[in-house]
């Protein structure tokens, strides 16, 4: 998590003079060598690798995931750090209510109630009707509403396909979508420009890498609080790279949005241990 927010830091300072996809495109030039090089340890039958039970769910997927990194970026252009991901925060609670509808899972009360809660936490950030609500914060609620989304289809994904070839066509549908539009656009980078794009490539290969590990050695459902210290490391590297405070409201919105978070993650393993309580219990 800190590792992304780093990127993302040096992802604002870089956009301030170098085009969004230039940079999503030599990031995603790093993550498919990065992708390929992994699985590559694991396998040489990439044709096996690259057959999905679903190819244009897959294909849809790593579009919409170019989608996403791109809307936060621009959101980071615009935006402090720590605000982009209070509004990002309430990626996991977009997961719980969407699914519902699209893979049929059941939601009680208290986590309906938890999401709820999350919208409020949202409404505090943006305060509709208080102040002008500006593109920016709308970008970044919409890359929050596509991030949740994303994680919906990776779910349904990891029901018929492989987490391999998962994700060899997450790097190959994004350094396909990037490359149409990255070099069109490339602005040829200073040194300090290149040391940046560098730096940005690298923090991401470490941090998925990081991930991946952490995940092959616990469960995800164990890993998933960690993921809201990376508002806490976003506000860290917005403070000492810009300067950046986040106003009360921002605080006090993203501090209900990430309770509310890690209720609904409780909420979920208890629902999942009940049956088998329940099972072993004697009538």
């Amino acid at each position: 998590m800190l590792a992304f927010a780093i990127m993302d830091g040096l992802a604002k300072i870089l956009s301030q003079s170098l085009p969004v996809p230039q940079i999503m495109w030599v990031r995603n030039i790093f993550f498919t060598a990065v992708a390929i090089a992994l699985l590559a340890n694991q396998t040489t039958d990439f044709k096996s690798l690259a057959t999905s039970a679903r190819p244009i769910l897959q294909f849809s997927r790593g579009l919409l995931l170019v989608l996403e990194s791109a809307a936060f970026m621009v959101a980071f252009k615009f935006m402090p750090l720590a605000d982009v991901h209070a509004v990002a925060a309430a990626s996991p609670l977009i997961v719980v209510a969407l699914s519902v509808p699209i893979l049929g899972e059941k939601v009680g009360p208290r986590r309906w109630a938890a999401v709820v809660a999350g919208f409020v936490g949202v409404l505090l950030i943006i305060r509709p009707g208080f102040e002008k609500i500006e593109p920016p914060i709308l970008i970044a609620l919409t890359a929050a509403v596509l991030w949740g989304s994303y994680q919906i289809i990776l779910r349904y994904c990891a029901r018929f396909d492989r987490t391999e070839t998962t994700t060899l066509w997450t790097a190959v549908v994004g350094l396909g979508a990037t490359s149409v539009v990255g070099p069109p656009l490339w602005v040829w980078p200073e040194t300090n420009g290149w040391i940046l794009l560098i730096a940005i490539a690298m923090l991401g290969c470490a941090a998925h890498i990081a991930m991946i590990k952490a995940l092959a050695t616990t469960e995800a459902a164990l890993l998933q609080p960690y993921s809201y210290t990376l508002f806490i490391w976003a506000v860290v590297v917005g403070y000492v790279m810009f300067g950046h405070i986040p106003d009360r409201w921002t605080l006090t919105g993203a501090a209900i949005i990430i309770i509310s978070g890690i209720y609904a993650w409780h909420r979920e393993r208890v629902r999942k241990v009940e049956p088998q309580h329940a099972s072993t219990s004697r009538p």
